[in-house]
């Protein structure tokens, strides 16, 4: 998968020096190679070479801003738990596809456990959460149960 110069793998069979770039660019995307391969230990051609097996590998699929919701005035997130009244392959088709639809919904998870879905929904107030939830959630294809919680405050943000 990855072309790797060293022998010492670690858990996830990679590297430590490629361990290493994915630590650092999940921590800056923009950092510079220059920057990144000086605190990976490796030369600018190198740590640039292993950076485009990555991205070609699919293991780091593009670069973007997060947005912390907390700098958007009156922005509070709700954890939504949602179990689906049938777990085939085509109910589980038909809900990603119409929930990637929802302009609300910032991450949506398939799960173990209770419920099927966890997703993270961005809304204003109590109020915008009823609209999106009766307008958008409990539409959703193969729904049987929406269970909401408000986030208070994040503890720790990646």
């Amino acid at each position: 998968m990855i072309e790797s110069d060293s022998k010492q793998k670690t858990d996830r069979g990679m590297d430590r020096a490629t361990e290493a770039i994915l630590r650092h660019l999940g921590q800056d995307g923009r950092m510079t190679n220059a920057d990144l391969a000086q605190r990976v230990g490796l030369s600018p051609s190198a740590c640039l070479r292993r950076v485009r097996q990555l991205e070609r590998a699919g293991v780091i699929r593009g670069y973007r801003a997060i947005i912390d919701e907390r700098g958007r005035e009156g922005t509070t997130i709700v954890i939504v738990r949602i179990t689906l009244d049938r777990q085939t392959e085509e109910c589980l088709r038909r809900f990603e596809a119409r929930v990637r639809t929802c302009p609300d919904v910032r991450q949506c998870y398939l799960m173990t456990g209770d419920a099927d879905y966890l997703l993270h929904v961005a809304v204003r107030d109590a109020a915008d959460y009823e609209r999106i939830h009766n307008e958008e959630l409990s539409r959703l294809p193969g729904v049987a149960q929406i269970q909401s919680n408000f986030a208070i405050r994040p503890v720790v943000w990646r």
